[in-house]
Order: structure tokens, then sequence, then C-alpha cells
């Protein structure tokens, strides 16, 4: 029966990605590297989330023998972040902090608009974006920094192609809500699952993630800086693919950074959800219908229905529960080190049920909501929607 077929391929999937969970754990040491260039740290704001301030002091809290400055770019000083800025600057007094106001909107995507204007002011060789509600640990600039030290030159062996870019995996910190609790729970068990699976089964990551996008300005100039990025939404992940195309690495940081999740109402965690989907489907629409095996635990649901509970179908369902269940602990709380992801267990069926209904609406149409504007993606490019 083929809903037996796919249901055994979910779990397939799930036994894939714990393998590529415990090889990535196998292989995680702290690199360590006296190599410690400058480093412009640039943010782009609009409006005030969450946790922000905290998450602005964690990039100060940092031992880092280079030198480093914090870059935050807003399209006006009326922006509710810049009061949050400017109390930064006043607790680090010593630190490189600068706010740069960037009115230019140089296309449809404003995070990347304010990022080619700041990059024009940072005086360091190497540039660092990530979202404005990322937390640190002390370590993650000379953790970061440390892949981009030049490899002594070896004869005997091929070598391997420069580090362009270094990213990092990161996990969500929920707050509250329902739908910020779902959201935390897919990233921990469902999107950094899929990192480490594509990363092993590629060899590497070939695309960024907005947690951490650390570039060199040589790459970044191969691929025609920011601006070449202003009309894209997945501008993380066309960044990372452009610098891979280009003849350089992508590196993965085994410092595991945290984003804020927020509060989201019901009908805001299904516009951010489909956002990410139908930016997805966009840049790899193969990739994207064979997310259908990823949807394991429903498959299987979907099997014991059409079996008509037959024995077979009930026994596929709870071994698919089980794997589900170690997945989510073996990414979410070794890899993650996500302390809520044990105590958010009991939503996963949940979870899984919502996140293929949503899998499939992506399928629906190229309208996506982002900051409260309305626009549609095609090849990767962002259009305003009427």
């Amino acid at each position: 029966m083929a809903t037996t077929a796919l249901a055994v391929a979910g779990m397939a999937y799930f036994l894939f990605a714990i393998i590529a969970a415990r090889v990535f754990l196998s292989a995680r040491r702290a690199l360590l590297s006296p190599f410690a260039p400058g480093v412009s740290i640039l943010k782009s704001l609009k409006g005030l989330d969450p946790g922000m301030l905290d998450a602005f002091r964690s990039h100060c809290h940092q031992n880092y023998l280079g030198e480093f400055e914090i870059l935050f770019g807003v399209s006006s000083l009326d922006d509710p972040a810049v009061p949050a800025v400017h109390q930064l600057q006043s607790e680090f007094p010593s630190q490189a902090i600068r706010l740069i106001e960037c009115q230019a909107r140089l296309g449809t995507n404003g995070k990347v608009s304010t990022l080619a204007q700041l990059a024009s002011h940072a005086r360091h060789e190497f540039l660092l974006v990530n979202d404005s509600d990322i937390t640190v640990s002390p370590h993650y600039l000379e953790r970061v920094m440390a892949h981009f030290a030049p490899s002594e030159p070896r004869p005997d062996e091929q070598q391997l192609k420069p580090v362009g870019l270094v990213t990092a995996l990161y996990r969500g910190r929920a707050h509250g809500t329902l739908g910020s609790r779902l959201e935390s729970l897919g990233i921990a068990s469902d999107f950094m699952p899929s990192v480490l699976v594509a990363r092993m089964i590629e060899g590497g990551l070939r695309y960024g993630l907005g947690s951490t996008l650390a570039v060199s300005r040589e790459a970044l100039q191969k691929i025609g800086g920011f601006e070449a990025l202003v009309d894209h939404l997945a501008d993380d992940y066309e960044l990372g693919e452009r610098i891979y195309k280009a003849g350089c690495r992508v590196a993965l940081s085994n410092d595991v950074v945290e984003t804020s999740v927020p509060a989201y109402p019901w009908r805001g965690f299904c516009d951010h959800q489909l956002r990410w989907l139908r930016t997805v489907r966009d840049a790899r629409p193969g990739g994207y219908t064979g997310l259908l095996f990823t949807h394991g635990f429903t498959l299987a649901i979907v099997n014991v229905i059409a079996s008509g509970l037959s024995p077979i179908s009930l026994w596929i369902l709870a071994l698919s529960f089980f794997l589900r269940l170690s997945l989510a602990m073996t990414v979410g709380a070794e890899v993650l080190g996500d302390h809520q992801v044990l105590p958010s267990l009991w939503l996963l069926p949940l979870r899984d049920i919502v996140a293929t209904g949503l899998w499939i609406a992506g399928f629906a149409g190229n309208t996506i909501v982002w900051r409260g504007e309305r626009f549609t993606v095609r090849k990767g490019r962002l259009h305003h929607s009427s």
C-alpha cells in the first residue's frame, strides 16, 4: 500500500537525521586558533523585540583577542530600537558601537538594503551579520572566526577551498503562546535536523542561516556585495549559495546561538511559517516536494486510517513516534542544548499535524506576509503584492 511505503520512508528519514546529528556531535570540538582578525558586526534593526537589549549585551561580552565593532542600522532615527542602542552605548563605553541611519531603500528587502549601507561604514575586513534577536556565548566570535584561519599548505593532499562564509545552528526561546512554542519546537525538531541532513548528504553546507553570516570582504565582493541581494527574501540562503558557487566553502560553527521567538498569535505563527515554506519552495522546488518525507509521523497516522487500524499500521505508528521523539531529543537537547524541548515534547504530535497542513498550504500560492507587508515571491525575488 502506498501509505505504508510513505510511512516507512518517513521513518527512514528520522533515522537518517539521527545519524546526521550523531556524526555532527562526534566531530564537534572547540576550534581554537590564534587567528583573531578585526570583525565588524552588522545589525539591521526595525522595531524593538522582546529580549533584544539582552541579546545586544551578549555581543559585548566576548572573549575575543582581536578588535571588533558593532554597527546598528535603522531606516529612521525614530525607530523604537534606537533607545536600546543608546542604552547599550552607555553601558559599554569602551566598546566600539555605532548607530547609523540608512535612509536609502535599495530594493524590496529592507534588511539587506540596510546591510549594504552599513558595510560601507565598516572598518574591518571581516563582516558578521546576525538577526537583531540573536543571543550568543562569550566564545562566539573566537569560534566563528577560527574557521577563517589560513590552513597550512599540504602538497601531499588536495587543498580545500577557502572558507568564504561561516554560519551557525540556533535554538529558539519561546515566549508563552502556543504559536511561539510550536515554532521553537519546530526549529529543534524539524529545521535544524534538515540542516544537518543536508550537510551530511552534500558534504557540507551550500547556504547560510540568518543566525550567523560571517563573511570575508573578498568573498562578498565576488558575488557583487549585499547589493546583489536587495530584492531577495531568502538573503541568508542566497548569500551562502552564491559564495559556494564562487568557489568558497560554507563552514558550520560548533557554537550554537539562540533566537527569541515572538509571542505569536495563531495567525502570526501561520504567516511566519508560510513565509518560510514558500521561500523554500521558490528556492528549491524539488527539495520542497521532498519535505513530504520529513512528515513521517503524520504519514504514519494517515497509514493507520487508510489501513483500517491494521496491526502493522499501528506498529509502524508506534515506531515512527519513537523515532520522532528520539530525533527531537537528539538534536534539540544534545546538539542545540535547548532546555525547552523536553517539556514541550507533548506538543510534538500537534506540531507535526499542523506542519503537514502548512506544507500543503505552501503549494497554494506565492504570497507571503513580512513585517506587516504583503509580497509575492518569484524566482527568489520579492515583489510588492497589491
